[in-house]
């Protein structure tokens, strides 16, 4: 379960990614390693912007369920990836292989399966001008909010 604490981290390093404000960054949640690359306004798509990252999982190692304001486009550059959108069942994906991800669609699952090996994607994001390029998924819980009462008898 994430914390308020995690739950801001995430969203500081998602606007670092966002803006290209880091070189390297390492999330503090246990999270990716993300690298970013380029944030390019595009000229043609008025308010919208590319960014481009490199996104390294450790061995093992999962990212937080989230979701992307904008259209994702993802490349295996190293390793495997299994990934999992909302209402789709998990998919691993190899090296060279690649997926998209519609704007807001919920990513449940980002997960390197190997133990020994990382993972290394080429993110490509679409962005509007203030939009983070990730956001972690609204929290829910699992305990009702009211308990039941007893009758008396």
């Amino acid at each position: 379960m994430k914390t308020p604490m995690t739950r801001t981290l995430s969203t500081l390093l998602s606007l670092i990614v966002s803006f290209g404000m880091a070189g390297t960054v390492l999330a503090h949640d246990g999270g990716e390693s993300v690298q970013p690359l380029m944030k390019q306004p595009l000229t043609d798509v008025p308010g919208k912007s590319a960014v481009m990252a490199t996104v390294t999982l450790a061995p093992g190692q999962s990212a937080a369920p989230h979701l992307h304001p904008g259209s994702i486009f993802a490349y295996v550059l190293e390793g495997e990836v299994v990934s999992q959108l909302e209402g789709q069942e998990p998919k691993t994906y190899a090296t060279g292989e690649s997926w998209y991800g519609p704007p807001r669609a919920h990513h449940l699952v980002t997960r390197n399966p190997s133990t020994t090996r990382p993972a290394k994607l080429l993110v490509w994001a679409i962005v509007g001008p203030q939009d983070p390029i990730k956001l972690p998924l609204p929290q829910t819980s699992s305990v009702p909010t009211a308990l039941p009462t007893l009758a008396s008898h």
